[in-house]
């Protein structure tokens, strides 16, 4: 795969919550990069599968999530530690949803497949 895939801009993730809240961004990524794929040792936020998060009232948050498989057999528990990850850094109740667009290796961040012999 070359660097070039990687680096598409149609498979980054656009958080809404960026152009919105910019000030709640990096807390809610570096509590996001806690919740690790146990398969691939790689965090979310590195793989890119979460493709939202976005505050929908004053008090609610919401996150929508791929997978890196439809039938990841770790989807209920990654998606629940991430819904409570950003929760907890957003300090507001938030809902999760799982997307639909297909994952593939390109989503992963920069250098983050490297130890994978990915790029």
């Amino acid at each position: 795969m070359s660097p070039a895939v990687a680096q598409d801009p149609s498979k980054q993730a656009l958080w809404e919550i960026e152009s919105t809240h910019p000030d709640l961004v990096e807390s809610v990524e570096a509590a996001l990069r806690q919740v690790v794929d146990p398969e691939i040792g790689l965090n979310v936020v590195e793989l890119g599968l979460v493709r939202n998060v976005k505050l929908e009232e004053e008090d609610k948050a919401h996150v929508t999530m791929i997978m890196t498989t439809p039938f990841c057999p770790y989807a209920p528990a990654l998606l629940e530690m991430t819904r409570t990850k950003a929760a907890e850094a957003l300090d507001k109740e938030t809902s999760i949803a799982m997307g639909t667009e297909m994952w593939d290796l390109s989503f992963i961040e920069e250098g983050a497949g490297a130890d994978w012999g990915l790029f």
